[in-house]
């Protein structure tokens, strides 16, 4: 099925009661597809990604939407034709009504009446419309407010640990300035962020600037919703007899405590220190213990000489 360029709902590829989750979705997923970034061989994605970008504007706005599925404003946002749905009046046979013609006017011109005198008073042209006229200022239907510059597209890396702790970030616009950016509560890789007056100049203005966030993995942790994973490795004379030590986290080294006896794959969870939800609330950390046997088994070896564990870990794995 053909695509309609002037309708949001074609654009997005979603039907007319679509939820906004559905519409958030369908905007996220073709945003992905046409970024400027991932389309550097094909110059009509730009084009595309813009006209995806202004559909969701339009959707995603409650109000908005809703004048537009009622015929009040089109795709851009600008008052519908005042006249829609008036039907022909006095458009002829197209309009299934009888047009104007010379015979309904006969002996007019014989009187000194003037046609064009009734015209303007029909529809309000010239000097003579006003309050007298059946239709007013209606009559004409006022230009179009002039378009806004096209928006730039940008493309923000944040490291893992400046996204978990919504560190500002610098970006560089087409005009070679720099901006400090203020990252979103929430930030997730994909996230856009609208910077008003940041595009192309047009007649109408400035277009925005659109940046999206590309969050960089870390080789140490990974994310898990709001929470970070970590493996922390422990010698096995920490896991027997506890003790302190010492974890990395986004925010920085912490102390942990390991009690005594603690089992390989222990997952401790450190409280607030992984990222940002929308609510400004924080995620935890959750740090699995790895036992790590030492390099050299000679000495352990020796301590364990003799002695054997007659523990059965695998007896609830009934094998």
């Amino acid at each position: 099925m053909a695509t309609n360029a002037s309708d949001p709902y074609s654009i997005l590829g979603v039907a007319r009661n679509a939820s906004e989750k559905d519409i958030k979705s369908a905007y996220r997923k073709l945003a992905k597809e046409l970024h400027p970034d991932r389309n550097t061989d094909n110059p009509k994605a730009a084009e595309k990604f813009s006209q995806v970008t202004q559909a969701y504007d339009l959707l995603s706005d409650k109000d908005k939407r809703a004048r537009f599925d009622r015929g009040e404003i089109d795709a851009d946002g600008n008052p519908a034709n005042p006249f829609a749905g008036m039907g022909g009046g006095y458009g002829g046979a197209a309009g299934g009504q009888r047009g104007f013609r010379s015979q309904d006017f006969e002996g007019f011109g014989n009187d000194g009446v003037d046609l064009g005198d009734i015209f303007e008073g029909l529809f309000g042209g010239g000097q003579r419309r006003g309050a007298g006229s059946p239709f007013g200022n209606a009559g004409r239907r006022p230009p179009p407010p002039p378009r806004k510059g096209a928006d730039i597209a940008y493309r923000l890396r944040v490291s893992f640990t400046d996204a978990a702790t919504l560190k500002d970030q610098r970006i560089t616009l087409s005009d070679g300035k720099t901006i400090d950016l203020k990252l979103p509560k929430g930030v997730e890789d994909g996230t856009q962020m609208r910077l008003k007056g940041k595009g192309q100049q047009g007649p109408g203005g400035a277009g925005d600037g659109l940046v999206t966030i590309a969050i960089d993995k870390h080789r140490l942790y990974k994310r898990e919703g709001d929470d970070v994973r970590f493996a922390l490795p422990i010698t096995l004379d920490e896991a027997v007899n506890g003790g302190k030590v010492r974890v990395p986290t986004v925010d920085g080294p912490v102390m942990m405590t390991i009690k005594p006896g603690t089992h390989g794959g222990t997952v401790l969870r450190l409280k607030g220190k992984g990222f940002t939800r929308k609510d400004g609330t924080r995620g935890d950390q959750l740090v699995t213990l790895e036992i790590q046997l030492p390099e050299d088994l000679g000495v352990l070896a020796k301590r364990l000489e003799g002695w054997k564990d007659e523990g059965d870990p695998r007896s609830k794995l009934g094998v």
